[in-house]
């Protein structure tokens, strides 16, 4: 997709609007997360039960309330001649009815798809046009991408000698600095006028990727950029993806060459995703697994935190006075804190403090995007239960773990309802436990048990519906 001018984005807002004038609205919601944050099941859920909802099923309750209880019907689009894949629901909800059930498998690359909502009109003037038009019509467009790339969008305001120094230090800290071991040694050996020579660059960028790798998959740690070094995405691994941060920035012709790259690595991001699709798509949706840093220890639940506030950070921001000219641009964004079925009922109202600390409290900023922060799980595995634990009744959640297939009843401890202070980390009060998902009936299409889906999906887009 190419990038969009200002004419162009111009033209869009206003094809928008004729669109929605005919009773034809076009809602664009974009799907992302922090690594394992759920992001597949999430938008099969969503697509299970909003289908499930236009065929009268009452699955998302919040968002026909928030509706006005209008939704009439609703049915994929079949795709057209789009280059861009196509979220493969079906598929997902073949492995959600397996026997036994599956997860599907994680995010790789950019997909859509479009679902077909038919609404009452909701107004004299709207049921007059629909006098003549018939029902409302609103296009839901998804967008799921990669959350890795997610992290790219903070780069976007740095120099490369910026970006460097923040990173190294990063990487010097605590358990990253045991990670990173090879590729630290490596940069801190290199003299300061280090040649331009391309087995150099490429060593020092093996060396990188193979200490971010470590950071995510060993540690758990999310702030690791550039997004497509861990996820390069179907067009593979390009030598502008062939920097690494550099102590003194861009000093001697190492460092220019360094440079270089990292300028075309961002103003390909910025042309090929960020402008066409963030420009686009008015509704993100960032899902975050923040249990799972709880479970991962204190320098991970650090990182996560930043990670987080550097994206809210950029998304509040907006896309400055040319989203208020054309009316494109990020307008709310909903975090959700998943695998809220982890959990008892009691402690996910502190999931939702949790969350909200880590992004940071305050929920809108001038000319930039709302905030809305939920707990979820689009996809419910366990049931409440009671345990005993140390003589006394304690709330707990009860499912089949993943591994070993049996019914278990879990005591995952206490969740904090900010960041924990150092007893918390010292003494391990939080389990995170891993549950088999439920197997679905048939094809998934008569909905999906969920948590608090419906309430996120009021709070980003009911208004629009």
């Amino acid at each position: 997709m190419a990038i969009l001018t200002p004419l162009e984005d111009a033209l869009a807002g206003v094809a928008d609007a004729a669109r929605a004038l005919a009773g034809r609205e076009r809602v664009r919601l974009a799907v992302t997360g922090l690594s394992r944050a759920g992001k597949t099941v999430f938008l099969t859920s969503l697509v299970a039960n909003l289908l499930a909802a236009g065929a009268g099923v009452n699955t998302l309750p919040a968002l026909a309330a928030a509706s006005g209880h209008r939704l009439r019907g609703a049915r994929l689009v079949p795709p057209g001649v789009e280059s861009t894949p196509r979220f493969d629901a079906a598929a997902h909800l073949e492995a959600l009815a397996a026997d036994p059930p599956r997860w599907p498998a994680r995010t790789e690359d950019l997909s859509t798809l479009e679902i077909a909502l038919d609404l009452a009109p909701a107004s004299l003037l709207g049921q007059a046009r629909g006098w003549v038009a018939g029902e409302r019509r609103v296009t839901l467009e998804l967008l799921d991408y990669p959350g890795e790339w997610l992290l790219d969008l903070p780069m976007l305001d740095q120099s490369y000698a910026d970006w460097s120094r923040e990173t190294l230090a990063r990487l010097r800290q605590g358990r990253r600095a045991a990670a990173a071991a090879d590729f630290l040694d490596f940069v801190d050996a290199l003299p300061a006028a280090a040649r331009d020579d391309e087995a150099l660059a490429r060593q020092g960028f093996r060396l990188y990727r193979a200490a971010l790798l470590r950071c995510r998959d060993d540690l758990g740690f999310r702030f690791l950029q550039p997004g497509r070094a861990l996820n390069p995405g179907p067009r593979g691994e390009a030598p502008l993806l062939w920097f690494f941060p550099l102590p003194g920035g861009a000093g001697g012709d190492l460092g220019r060459l360094l440079a270089r790259r990292h300028a075309a690595y961002l103003a390909d991001q910025r042309s090929a995703f960020f402008e066409p699709f963030f420009r686009r798509f008015r509704r993100q949706a960032v899902l975050v697994d923040a249990l799972g840093a709880l479970h991962a220890g204190e320098e991970a639940f650090d990182d996560t935190a930043a990670a987080l506030a550097a994206i809210a950070a950029s998304l509040r921001r907006g896309g400055g006075w040319l989203n208020l000219l054309t009316g494109q641009g990020v307008q709310h964004v909903g975090f959700a804190a998943t695998k809220a079925d982890h959990v008892p009922e009691p402690s996910r109202d502190s999931l939702v403090g949790l969350l909200r600390d880590l992004v940071g409290r305050d929920t809108a900023a001038a000319g930039g995007a709302t905030t809305s922060v939920h707990a979820i799980a689009a996809l419910r595995c366990t049931q409440d239960d009671v345990a005993r634990v140390e003589g006394r009744d304690v709330a707990a959640v009860r499912g089949v773990l993943l591994e070993g297939g049996r019914s278990a009843r879990i005591y995952p401890g206490e969740v904090p309802i900010r960041r924990p202070g150092r007893d918390f980390w010292q003494h391990g009060e939080f389990r995170m436990p891993v549950f088999r998902p439920p197997r679905l009936k048939g094809d998934g299409m008569a909905g999906m048990p969920h948590l608090g889906l419906d309430r996120m999906l009021a709070a980003v887009i009911g208004d629009l519906l």
